[in-house]
């Protein structure tokens, strides 16, 4: 890294890595780039300050987070191109990777200013490696969504994917979240629940939905949570909406027949399948 560059030649932006629990993991080259930037532009400054304290940095710090990025990016670009080198941390793991970001790394791209990555931890790669699912094919989806139709919803578009399944999770949402995970997917879909990485309390739970539920519902859930769902070997399961399609196109039952069956099986409230029935023709009507 050069110090002291030319108003000419624009800074380098660079993304750095910081540990996700366990401070022993960030890695040499990370706290070098810390101690030689002009500015480290932080989602929390005050738990960066934490960070950089542990070792020795004394740089200033830039909040950057989802409530001021669209306003913030815009002069941490100036500063750049004023020849500043900065650096962009999140509270934890690898910056840009469900944390804000990215508008901040387009518009230096645009701008010609140089983006330079410091690898190292992230919570999403730590959990596949030591989960023992596949991972030579997976998609990360990022937070489940916080409404529970929204997250449903997902769960239903997501039913039939045949990629490993990576969320990550709050721990106040994490029982509603493995709750719509079992009425949807069923209580016997195989996952993993990965807590406290690299922490003195890590916890990689191996179960079903409905083992999970129970599992995390004996006590408050503390630490943040990476949710995988392995492929099924079975290939893809049918979701009660599915089924209940089926048995209304087969028409060997009657419509409150079919509802109470599906309510049956997959463990719904009877109401709300009939309400889905109801759609479901309208659908149909539609097509």
């Amino acid at each position: 890294m050069q110090e002291g560059q030319g108003k000419e030649t624009p800074g380098t932006l660079y993304v750095v890595a910081t540990p996700i629990g366990n401070l022993e993991d960030i890695t040499y080259r990370a706290v070098t780039t810390l101690g030689e930037v002009d500015l480290v532009a932080a989602e929390d400054t005050r738990h960066s300050r934490k960070l950089l304290d542990r070792f020795g940095i004394r740089k200033p710090l830039l909040s950057y987070h989802d409530h001021n990025e669209r306003q913030r990016y815009g002069e941490i670009l100036e500063r750049l191109q004023a020849g500043e080198n900065v650096a962009l941390i999140s509270d934890a793991g690898t910056p840009c990777i469900a944390d804000p970001g990215y508008r901040l790394i387009a518009s230096c791209r645009l701008a010609g200013v140089p983006v330079v990555p410091i690898p190292g931890a992230s919570a999403l790669v730590a959990a596949l490696s030591a989960s023992g699912v596949a991972t030579d094919r997976f998609t990360f989806e990022g937070y489940l969504p916080s409404r529970a139709k929204a997250r449903i919803d997902l769960f239903k578009r997501l039913a039939g994917e045949q990629r490993t399944l990576v969320f990550y999770e709050t721990p106040h949402r994490l029982i509603a979240a493995l709750h719509d995970l079992a009425q949807i997917l069923g209580g016997e879909r195989p996952l993993v629940v990965a807590r406290e990485l690299t922490k003195m309390h890590e916890e990689f739970f191996h179960g079903t939905a409905g083992e999970a539920v129970a599992h995390f519902s004996r006590q408050p859930v503390k630490g943040e949570i990476v949710l995988i769902l392995p492929p099924s070997a079975e290939g893809p399961q049918m979701n009660a909406r599915d089924a209940l399609r089926n048995l209304l196109d087969e028409k060997s039952l009657s419509r409150r027949e079919a509802v109470k069956v599906i309510a049956k099986e997959y463990g719904l409230p009877a109401s709300d399948v009939y309400r889905e029935s109801l759609s479901l023709t309208e659908e149909d009507r539609a097509d």
